[in-house]
């Protein structure tokens, strides 16, 4: 059931009706745990068998560790945890990916290995609720947040629908104290969450499926066909397409929550108007960005223990970050030139106190840099990763512009302009600034624009989904 289906808005029309006709909060925390994993059981049913599993565990575990009074019984339950989830993401997500590199492995060595068929169907969302989890133990065991919930709010807490496919990965600390405390979403809550939900839907069918994908899918299928300008206009479209698609899920999700009176934290703060690759990263992805910087570097090491130190934190923290979207090296490499990247800023920061470039200067660097990086996380292979680097920089031939790649140009160029000037702004402050006129008209003529982009684009699932 994708947000931008017509299954899920009668899904969401007969969950939020029976959601305001039930008396008392826990049963209305009970519809929303059931409708839950209705939503997720849509997807595949024998998967509700996992999601139950991981739940009941990390629940239980968490209970036992805060009742452990010895260090070393705390630290071998609190290892458990991790086995368990993290046993259960490297199954599913990464068994093929570990046999087929071990298969490689051996014929290298001149070993012939052929495995048995590996015929696991990933489960949607399983990195998202298994982070979610994983963070709830670990806070538990470093008692920074109570164990004794009540089992349902817990497993509300992980199977919430808005969040449970492709996050936010919103923290136990954040939301159970949400689902424990009886609540009623205000009329001003009502009315934000559904205009980020239109929104969402709009940056999705619009600008993701209809302005920018026919561009990408049109280079990225066959790269070698193409020289200088398409190869940019692709390039650049990407960026846009995977901003708008996946900010688009994050809107969709912080305001389906906040129309059933729960607050998720932003996802995206206009990462494209970034002055530094840290910036960046503390504006793209925040709750999974927040939750490696928490639950993995600083863990690491971070920059406590010198320099060298520092560096390989930082590296290995990018490298698993790029490994967490997916079992691939190009994934691997992603995020291996995004920890090469922070680590040469890092190093430039402490040689060099006066800037180079003006602020507007370094956002387009940035920009750029980040674009480019974007090619191998959108390619299956490195072949086809150099195909299009190749085809950035022939010039033996000049494109014409189609249609397509014009409208798809200016609105690149819009967004970098809008995240400019939204840098240091919130959307609802400056939504709070217009008129009623021109709130209807907003709302209005994106609501235009979804039914005219609908027809044939409305059942296209969102990239984060595979991760």
């Amino acid at each position: 059931m994708l947000f931008n289906s017509y299954s899920f808005f009668i899904f969401f029309i007969v969950v939020y009706g029976l959601f305001w006709l039930l008396p008392g909060w826990p049963a209305k925390k009970i519809l929303l745990l059931i409708a839950s994993y209705f939503f997720y059981a849509a997807w595949n049913p024998l998967y509700v068998l996992i999601l139950l599993a991981s739940t009941i565990i990390d629940w239980w575990l968490a209970r036992v560790i805060a009742g452990a009074e010895d260090a070393v019984k705390r630290k071998l339950l609190l290892i458990g945890s991790l086995t368990c989830n993290l046993g259960l993401l490297g199954y599913f997500k990464y068994g093929h990916f570990l046999l087929e590199n071990f298969q490689a492995w051996c014929s290298a060595f001149g070993i012939h290995y052929q495995p048995l068929p590996f015929d696991i169907v990933l489960p949607i969302g399983i990195s998202f609720y298994t982070f979610a989890s994983l963070s709830y133990t670990v806070d538990v065991y470093r008692k920074e947040i109570k164990s004794d919930w009540k089992f349902t709010d817990y497993a509300l807490f992980v199977s919430f629908f808005p969040h449970l496919v492709a996050g936010p990965i919103v923290r136990a600390s954040v939301l159970l104290p949400q689902i424990e405390k009886p609540k009623l979403p205000s009329i001003n809550q009502i009315g934000w969450g559904f205009v980020f939900l239109c929104l969402g839907l709009v940056s999705k069918v619009v600008m993701a499926d209809t302005v920018f994908t026919p561009v990408v899918d049109r280079v990225f299928t066959a790269p070698e066909k193409f020289c200088f300008v398409d190869a940019w206009i692709a390039v650049l479209s990407f960026s846009g397409q995977i901003y708008y698609d996946f900010s688009g899920y994050s809107l969709c999700a912080i305001g389906l929550a906040l129309s059933f009176g729960f607050y998720f934290p932003d996802n995206f703060r206009y990462p494209y108007a970034a002055k530094s690759f840290s910036d960046f990263w503390r504006r793209w992805h925040i709750s999974l960005s927040s939750w490696l910087r928490d639950y993995l570097y600083i863990p690491l090491g971070g920059n406590r223990h010198g320099e060298a130190r520092t560096y390989l934190s930082l590296m290995l923290t990018m490298l698993i970050g790029g490994l967490w979207h997916g079992a691939s090296w190009m994934f691997v490499l992603w995020g291996g030139m995004h920890g090469l990247y922070l680590a040469l800023e890092r190093k430039l920061q402490s040689v060099r106190q006066s800037p180079i470039l003006s602020d507007t200067g370094k956002r387009l660097c940035i920009f750029i840099v980040i674009t480019v990086t974007w090619i191998p996380f959108r390619c299956n292979t490195l072949q086809q990763t150099w195909s299009i680097m190749r085809s950035l920089f022939d010039v033996s031939a000049i494109d014409a512009f189609t249609p397509n790649s014009i409208v798809a140009l200016a609105a690149i160029f819009s967004t970098l302009i809008w995240h400019s000037y939204m840098r240091q702004r919130r959307l609802e402050n400056v939504l709070a600034t217009v008129n009623q006129i021109g709130k209807v008209a907003v709302i209005s003529s994106s609501l235009c624009a979804l039914y005219l982009c609908s027809g044939s684009n409305n059942t296209n699932a969102f990239i984060y989904f595979q991760f």
